[in-house]
């Protein structure tokens, strides 16, 4: 590509894979570090086109303007008139550009052919589909339906998500299908859905900027969300107060009026102690409880035992900030709270989510102007992503797979007959452990890179050397697409149209900018020229993304998740439409506005499940407070493992970095993981910074420079987990999930550091090869 200089930033796939090997994969599919050259340099240079769209990584989906030239995005330009980031935009925005007309980019489907250097020999598209159909067929007709499965992903448009759930469904028949948002929201989700019986933010962003009191736990919003930050900081510019609660200092952290140091695993303890004392000093809203709450009294009777002294020994937090965060959330007359993967990525985290919950209903502050909660959501459509049947146990418009009724209306829309439709399936984990059994044989995965994503990913690359056949789709050669026996080359982005629904709830439209380059494919037509190689094509013949919309709409027509009301011309016109957003209310019932349902839970708001009795989406139309027992972590510290490890993101990559980790001026920025440790712990174990140093678990080990600071607990090291290969943090972590949502639990495991003897054999991949 002559608009995409580049050089290596070479990493191994697999933890047992010799440098040599793994120099010769790099060397075919990289990943390259691309910076911007000629055309994109040349200020000269008039757009073909600018399209305005949005940004392809995290779930604020902020908007902006791509500039075209000869089908290469030369270049962004700020959309001011989107309400959300009004032009503003992280530098993952402002570079993601890069990622297209990329060197590593497929152009070529793949087959894996081990006389190879690189393991890989191109393939005909057709040929590569009629492969896949073989294998398809002959797993299912050998070993049953179910023993083939499918890993979907929450950054596929809304319609791909849809199409995906019926690929698996009534075309393959499968019950075995889950997707990656199982990594991030479901936790919230589950959540939410016990608590308000829905699973969307409540508030638009807006209402952040008149709360009294901003509450973040478990979010580093400056690295992972950063336009949220400015509505944070905006809101502190009126004179709120920001609370944040987690293990380390984090950017916004610096910045809050009051930082709560929690010991990672120990979030249900923090909020059951501020519930406690809100009761204690009649800080919450008695009226609003009454009348609008059920099982507020079981739940005051199970905080009744964390005391502030109780609660400050199990969190590490003070006493007394303990008691100055009960006081100004329980006085305050506005609030908002935020959570995000940081208290949600436990083997209790339902437990954790439910416990800030409770303090939100007790305050009676919500279903008002400036007076919200809300979950920040991690990947593009990890909203829209995560409604509309791509989950195990899900159909579209957030109806469930096990339930009778709305079985037959899915079915009924697809053409099938209800006791056609298989029963839920099991989780994205599970599934692994299936095919390491020997219960799956097959597997489809598209826009999911599960060997650096799982948690405890050596035993991932072992259950995916055991499948009988498995084929991915991707834009890049992920690390798991290596481990594929055919991959087919799918779209970026900017590739298709289609639609995404944000952080707040709000759909928004993806625009095509460019064509896929050579022989790859939209998504949605490679599952539909799978299906119709199955000779199973009926139900999958669409001509365009919104012919898939137009069905979607039908298929969430009176769910809880209505989209049925929702167009693409209303989206644009009106900067995005919130859901729920109905073809039509009952009699007597306001039509929604232009713009969907702002905030959720008003007074006098109505809902399909409530039907009038009240704002919150059960028959009673009541919210649900739900006790909150405190449960550690699944594995905690001791004698051979004394030091708790903590994981997350950094602002210059995204997930498993297989876009990110190709974008030179975010590679530049943080070009490798490291070790977060505070001085007292690297005092203590003679580690400098900059030291090699070994970190290992019970179930693995990896080797990475120490970044020595003090803004992390000293009983507690933190590293990234965007890189693959031995440099994986979740080479490391644990699969204990939790029992209700399934989310493995990413954000404690017990793990052994010392300074390393040197650097480690890998060293050589971590420098750039010209």
């Amino acid at each position: 590509m002559s608009d995409a200089h580049h050089s290596s930033a070479g990493e191994p796939a697999a933890a047992t894979r010799a440098p040599g090997l793994e120099l010769d994969m790099i060397r075919e599919f990289g990943p390259f570090r691309a910076y911007a050259s000629d055309v994109r340099i040349d200020s000269g240079v008039t757009p073909d086109k600018r399209v305005k769209t949005h940004c392809c990584f995290c779930g604020q989906q902020c908007g902006l303007e791509l500039k075209v030239k000869d089908n290469t995005i030369i270049g962004i330009e700020p959309w001011y008139d989107f309400p959300f980031n009004r032009g503003m935009l992280c530098p993952k925005g402002v570079k993601r550009y890069l990622q297209q007309a990329h060197p590593d980019r497929l152009l070529h489907a793949y087959e894996k052919d081990a006389s190879r250097a690189s393991g890989f020999r191109k393939l005909g598209y057709e040929d590569a589909v009629r492969r896949v159909a073989e294998a398809i067929a002959r797993i299912q007709r050998e070993h049953g339906r179910d023993a083939f499965a499918v890993l979907s992903g929450a950054s596929l448009t809304t319609e791909k998500a849809y199409l995906m759930g019926k690929f698996a469904h009534l075309c393959l028949g499968t019950a075995n299908i889950d997707y990656n948002g199982r990594l991030c929201m479901v936790s919230a989700g589950a959540g939410n859905k016990k608590a308000f019986g829905v699973d969307r933010a409540a508030n638009p962003w807006s209402d952040i900027l008149g709360a009294e009191v901003v509450l973040v736990a478990g979010a580093n919003v400056a690295e992972c969300a950063p336009i949220t930050t400015n509505y944070i900081w905006q809101a502190r510019e009126h004179g709120a107060k920001i609370i944040v609660v987690d293990p380390r200092i984090t950017p916004l952290a610096r910045t809050c009026d009051l930082f709560l140091p929690v010991k990672p695993g120990r979030d249900t303890a923090l909020f059951s102690g501020i519930l406690q004392l809100m009761i204690e000093n009649d800080w919450i809203d008695r009226a609003f409880i009454e009348a609008h709450t059920v099982g507020f009294d079981a739940v005051a009777a199970q905080v009744r035992e964390w005391t502030p002294e109780r609660t400050a020994n199990v969190t590490g937090v003070a006493e007394k900030t303990i008691r100055q965060a009960a006081e100004w959330w329980g006085a305050a007359k506005t609030s908002f709270l935020l959570h995000a993967r940081g208290i949600e990525h436990h083997s209790h985290g339902v437990q954790n989510v439910l416990s800030t919950i409770n303090i939100v209903l007790a305050s009676g502050r919500i279903g008002r102007p400036n007076c919200g909660y809300a979950t920040i959501t991690g990947q593009a459509n990890g909203q829209g992503g995560r409604e509309h049947g791509q989950k195990c146990d899900q159909l579209p418009g957030g109806r469930d797979l096990a339930n009778p009724e709305h079985r037959a209306y899915v079915a009924e829309i697809w053409g099938m007959n209800a006791d056609e439709l298989p029963q839920p399936g099991v989780d994205a984990y599970e599934i692994m452990r299936k095919a390491e059994r020997g219960e799956i044989r097959g597997l489809l995965s598209i826009c999911f890179n599960p060997v650096v994503s799982l948690p405890d990913n050596n035993f991932v690359r072992a259950a995916l050397e055991k499948l009988d056949f498995f084929v991915a789709i991707d834009f890049f050669m992920s690390e798991t697409a290596r481990y594929a026996d055919v991959v087919l080359p799918g779209s970026l982005q900017e590739e298709d149209e289609g639609t995404v629904t944000q952080v707040e709830g709000r759909i928004v439209r993806i625009q095509k900018a460019v064509e896929c380059p050579g022989e790859a494919r939209e998504d949605w037509r490679i599952i539909q020229d799978i299906a119709k190689a199955l000779g199973r094509e009926r139900g999958f013949t669409f001509q365009n993304p919104g012919q898939i919309f137009d069905e979607l709409r039908v298929a969430s027509k009176g769910g809880v998740c209505d989209y049925s009301g929702v167009t693409y011309a209303r989206i644009e016109q009106n900067f995005g439409v919130f859901w729920p957003c109905p073809s039509e209310t009952p009699p007597g019932v306001p039509e929604t506005s232009p713009q969907g349902t702002l905030r959720l839970f008003e007074p006098g708001s109505w809902n399909p499940v409530a039907k009038g009795t009240g704002p919150f989406y059960f028959p009673d139309g009541r919210a649900r407070f739900n006790p909150t027992p405190y449960v550690g972590p699944a594995e905690d510290v001791d004698e051979n493992y004394p030091i708790i490890l903590t994981t997350g993101r950094v602002v210059s990559q995204f997930l498993s970095g297989n876009q990110t980790r190709r974008i030179g001026p975010l590679v530049d920025h943080y070009p490798e993981p490291r070790v977060e440790i505070h001085p007292q712990l690297a005092l203590r174990l003679g580690i400098s910074d900059g030291d090699w140093t070994l970190v290992e678990s019970r179930r693995g080990n990896c080797t990475l420079r120490a970044s020595v600071v003090k803004t992390i607990r000293p009983d507690t090291i933190f590293i990234p987990y965007h890189w693959g290969g031995r440099k994986s943090a979740n080479q490391l972590t644990i699969s204990a999930q939790d029992p209700i949502s399934k989310i493995p639990e990413f954000k404690v495991c017990a793990v052994r550091v010392v300074k390393a003897p040197g650097q480690p054999e890998y060293a050589a991949l971590l420098q750039p090869q010209q």
